[in-house]
C-alpha cells in the first residue's frame, strides 16, 4: 500500500515503536488474565481461558514481528498493577473488559502505525479485542480502540460474574 499527500507511509521506527507497545499490551494482558482466571465465576471461566489463550498467541506473533523489524522484544515484567482490586468475579469480569480496551487501543495505533500484511492483522486483533471487550461488557462502544471517542452503549449496571 503506498502513501499518498494526506497518509504518508509509516515509518519503520513508528511501525516498530507500535509493536513493542501492542507486545506491552498483550504482556499485561496474559498477566491480568491469569488474575480474571483466578477470579472469574464457573459460567465464565472457558471464556477467560479462550482470550488468555487468544493474548499468548497474539504475543508470540508480536515478538516475531519486532525481531523481523531487526527489534529485540520488550519482555514481560514480573508483575503488573492492576487499575483496580479483583476481589471478586464481578471485579474480575471488569478487569477482562478493561484489558480487552487497553489491548484495543494499541492495535488501533500499530493499525495506523503499519501498513500491508501487518495493518490487516493489527485489525483483525482489534476487532477480536473489541468482540471479547463487548462480551465483558454486556454491550459495544462506538469506537473500540479509540478511547477519546467511545462512549460505553447501554452496558447492565453490573457486569455478571
Amino acid at each position: 500500500m503506498s502513501g499518498t499527500k494526506d497518509s504518508p507511509e509509516p515509518s519503520k521506527d513508528d511501525e516498530l515503536k507500535a509493536l513493542q507497545a501492542a507486545l506491552g499490551a498483550e504482556h499485561a494482558a496474559v498477566y491480568g488474565y491469569g488474575v480474571v482466571g483466578g477470579r472469574i465465576g464457573d459460567q465464565r471461566r472457558d471464556e477467560a481461558r479462550t482470550a488468555y489463550d487468544a493474548h499468548r498467541a497474539r504475543r508470540d506473533e508480536l515478538q516475531r514481528a519486532v525481531r523481523d523489524l531487526g527489534g529485540e522484544p520488550q519482555s514481560a515484567d514480573a508483575a503488573y498493577s492492576l487499575p483496580f482490586p479483583v476481589p471478586d468475579a464481578a471485579a474480575a469480569v471488569r478487569l477482562a473488559t478493561e484489558l480487552e480496551d487497553r489491548v484495543a487501543g494499541v492495535y488501533s495505533d500499530l493499525v495506523r502505525a503499519s501498513s500491508g500484511t501487518r495493518r490487516g492483522t493489527a485489525a483483525l486483533a482489534l476487532r477480536e479485542a473489541a468482540v471479547r471487550a463487548a462480551r465483558w461488557r454486556g454491550g459495544s462502544v462506538a469506537f473500540p480502540g479509540l478511547a477519546e471517542r467511545s462512549t460505553p452503549s447501554s452496558a447492565p449496571a453490573t457486569p455478571q460474574a
